[in-house]
């Protein structure tokens, strides 16, 4: 029996993917469930199992987008599963037939000369005078040859390299779901009024916190206490301030919500991915540091699902892990607003009039002010600041143990 295998509906709104690998080759021998091929989508990369066992054969080629509910592959499920550890089938008559066939002779290359295309001496001088390359004019002489006009109309590429360095270049397809990160962030810049509002945040209290309780939290919870869970609780907070922030346009209205999805990106092995934190609001703090561990390996194994990274309501995200110092995040539509976090580095600051040393992160929030005005935006980033700061008081109700659960 041969089995059509159809591409699944990967989530709603979603018409077609694009064949991102196969993981197995025409003729291999499937189990069933066993994964085939990873798909992207324009939200995710998602793997396709085998509907059956048997002998697969490929109908689409790495690259081509193919519509949901299109046909893929086949499956014989009839073809008895072979005996050797490769997995392929026998080889087939024609197949033996090829191999016993002689290879061809091949033809003698033709030698290059005046009349098959190179420069006349005349060009070759003028082109050596000016650093050109032959090989990047186009001959407009008989039989494609390079002409004394030619040669003097060529034009030497910028840096033409003059020892013979390395010139190669290479050219390969974006993948779908990069298209898809591409025009999400062109249309987030064109059709949002985006402005970035800046500040400083001194860590000392967050760092002071973790010395004391990360071994501990670690070992009673399994989870570390990281930064991004204070960034979490204090954008809550500062979210329930200015509600403003926590809205977004839908038309010729302003959608605004009583609870926090926050997105946070992480980077996968196909690029950049936001998964949510539903409820932030209601997540202590080890609830946000371990659901923070579990999207993040879920994104950077390719298992993260369409609606886990659907619905966000403002996102967080976080240049500093790769060494940035400062940046303008841009929104992720059609939320409103976005924080940057960026690294930690010791400088010198200004403390009770005395001059000292502290660890400072600089921090950006990008908002569209269609609907989130100046005043918001800056108070919403310095509420942030300030729970930061005091994050025992404004983040842990004067109890730090009881917060951490410990």
């Amino acid at each position: 029996m041969i089995l059509e295998m159809k591409v699944p509906s990967p989530g709603e709104s979603i018409t077609e993917v694009e064949i991102a690998e196969w993981l197995v080759e025409d003729g291999d021998y499937v189990e069933k469930d066993q994964a085939i091929a990873e798909v992207d989508s324009d939200k995710a990369t998602l793997e396709l199992p085998a509907e059956a066992s048997g002998t697969i054969t490929l109908k689409a080629e790495v690259g081509d987008a193919v519509e949901v509910g299109a046909v893929v592959c086949l499956i014989d499920t009839s073809a008895a599963k072979p005996d050797d550890a490769s997995g392929k089938s026998e080889t087939s008559k024609e197949d033996v037939a090829k191999e016993s066939k002689p290879a061809p002779k091949e033809e003698p290359a033709a030698k290059t000369s005046y009349a098959t295309g190179s420069a006349s001496p005349a060009a070759k001088k003028i082109m050596d005078e000016k650093g050109v390359d032959s090989k990047t004019v186009k001959g407009t002489g008989r039989d494609g040859r390079i002409t004394k006009e030619d040669a003097v109309k060529a034009v030497p590429s910028m840096g033409s390299p003059v020892s013979g360095g390395n010139r190669g270049e290479t050219r390969s397809k974006l993948s779908m779901l990069r298209r898809k990160v591409a025009e999400r962030l062109v249309s987030a810049k064109n059709e949002t009024a985006m402005l970035t509002t800046f500040n400083e945040v001194d860590m000392s209290p967050i760092f002071a916190l973790r010395k004391e309780y990360k071994e501990a939290f670690k070992e009673k919870h399994g989870v570390g206490l990281g930064f991004m869970s204070f960034f979490t609780k204090a954008v809550v907070r500062a979210l329930e301030m200015y509600p403003a922030v926590n809205s977004m346009i839908d038309g010729k209205e302003m959608l605004s919500y009583d609870f926090c999805d926050i997105s946070i990106a992480v980077s996968g092995p196909k690029g950049l991915m936001v998964p949510v934190i539903r409820n932030a609001e209601n997540l202590s703090f080890r609830g946000v540091e371990a659901e923070v561990k579990r999207l993040a390996i879920r994104a950077r194994e390719g298992e993260i699902t369409v609606d886990e990274m659907t619905g966000g309501t403002f996102t967080i995200t976080n240049g500093g892990v790769f060494g940035s110092m400062l940046s303008t995040p841009i929104i992720n539509p059609p939320q409103s607003a976005i924080l940057g976090m960026h690294n930690i580095v010791e400088r010198p600051i200004a403390k009770d009039g005395l001059i000292a040393i502290a660890p400072i992160m600089y921090v950006a929030l990008s908002y569209d002010h269609r609907i989130i005005d100046g005043k918001e935006s800056v108070g919403f980033l310095v509420a942030v600041k300030e729970a930061l700061e005091n994050p025992e008081e404004l983040l842990m109700g004067g109890d730090v143990k009881k917060a951490l659960e410990m």
